[in-house]
């Protein structure tokens, strides 16, 4: 089974730079999207439904904002729109899609480049979110958690460490949440197979970073501990192009 984790950063602007074509020639089962920001009635889903993908979207309230969604070619036993924390659902930051074998959560963690104020939340944010997966895994053992985590976790996930340590993303808060994340049974199926560095998911628009490959590991599938042993293959897909992440994919042997 191939999943693939990918931010567009605005659907409708990655469908018009291909990204309904990418996507069958890359033919995933399942491919969770985050930072959508559009509602499934203001996008042309005719090419994705297409290609036999179920349409699963959460939208943030605010139009043109945040919001997550799942296309699977897998048939969902439950889908559970959001969790029990208010503020995240009205900003559409969680899916979680039930399987046979498996739940696949979707989550667009928050940034705090913005202020303090979003800074603040980031950490609330991610303390419930925490809490929220703990109790999951009492009810579902196998979980497989894609999306734009909004944090690097070692040095080897950012280009300058150095000159980036005060930056919200790459604070040392960010990576203790990063490591208590890791020791609780999850596993970080990227730095399974690879060890490398200048591996990157995310770059600045601002001085062709891309180009120079000045980027940031940002964008995360784990998995809880008893799926480890399932796991195939993990790459970053530097090379396609829709936004200014790239895909993450994951193949899993259920």
């Amino acid at each position: 089974m191939k999943i693939i984790s990918y931010n567009l950063n605005g659907i409708r602007a990655a469908m018009k730079k291909g990204f309904a074509e990418w996507l069958a020639e890359e033919n995933p089962d399942i491919i969770a999207l985050q930072e959508t920001k559009a509602t499934e009635d203001a996008v042309d889903t005719l090419p994705l439904l297409k290609l036999g993908y179920e349409l699963l979207w959460f939208s943030a309230e605010k139009k043109g904002y945040s919001g997550v969604a799942v296309f699977t070619k897998i048939k969902p036993k439950q889908v559970h729109y959001g969790n029990q924390y208010e503020q995240s659902n009205s900003e559409g930051r969680v899916i979680r899609i039930d399987f046979e074998d498996f739940s696949l959560v979707n989550a667009y963690f928050p940034s705090g480049t913005s202020g303090e104020l979003r800074q603040t939340y980031k950490y609330q944010w991610l303390d419930e979110f925490y809490t929220y997966i703990n109790e999951l895994k009492k009810e579902q053992p196998n979980l497989v958690i894609c999306g734009d985590y909004n944090i690097c976790h070692k040095a080897i996930d950012i280009h300058d460490p150095v000159s980036n340590k005060n930056s919200s993303g790459f604070l040392p808060e960010e990576r203790t949440w990063m490591d208590k994340w890791f020791d609780s049974g999850l596993v970080d199926v990227f730095r399974v197979f690879n060890q490398n560095p200048n591996e990157y998911s995310w770059w600045s628009l601002r001085a062709a970073s891309r180009e120079r490959n000045k980027g940031w590991r940002i964008d995360y599938i784990s998995v809880t501990e008893p799926l480890k042993e399932k796991l195939k293959a993990a790459a970053i897909l530097q090379q396609v192009k829709h936004s200014d992440h790239c895909p993450v994919r994951v193949e899993i042997g259920f």
